[in-house]
């Protein structure tokens, strides 16, 4: 490190990070989840589903398969105060459940990288409620 520059944050920086805290509890707490377009294709071994989820990374995201339904989601990540002009998404906030065929679910698998969820929901049968978080890419 440069003399003078230490890796400590300024006294000043914690009562920022506590705003944004605050403020990204309080508007999570209110807001409706942001509806997720997919794209779904299958494979021979999966189903494969293919969502936008800008501004989040993995630890943000959760994956479960159940039987019938394979559902996503990832938490607000941030909402600091700021004064939009414009305002028409937030970072994070995103769920979306889609219907699984019948034959699906063995396993889960799944990777974000550059903003996109990749999910593979295995071929097989579901034994149990399976539910995890992406691999990053």
């Amino acid at each position: 490190m440069e003399k003078g520059i230490t890796s400590e944050a300024m006294p000043g920086d914690h009562a920022r990070r506590d705003e944004v805290a605050a403020a990204t509890a309080a508007t999570e707490a209110t807001m409706r989840p942001q509806y997720v377009p997919v794209n779904v294709y299958e494979t021979p071994g999966a189903l494969v589903v293919l969502a936008p989820l800008p501004a989040v990374t993995p630890k943000d995201v959760t994956i479960e398969v159940r039987p019938g339904a394979v559902r996503f989601w990832a938490h607000l990540r941030s909402a600091g105060p700021r004064d939009f002009l414009v305002h028409e998404w937030d970072y994070g906030c995103y769920e979306r459940e889609i219907d699984l065929p019948e034959g699906y679910g063995r396993g889960l698998e799944a990777t974000l990288a550059n903003g996109q969820l990749a999910i593979r929901v295995l071929r097989g049968e579901l034994t149990q409620t399976l539910s995890i978080q992406p691999m990053a890419m």
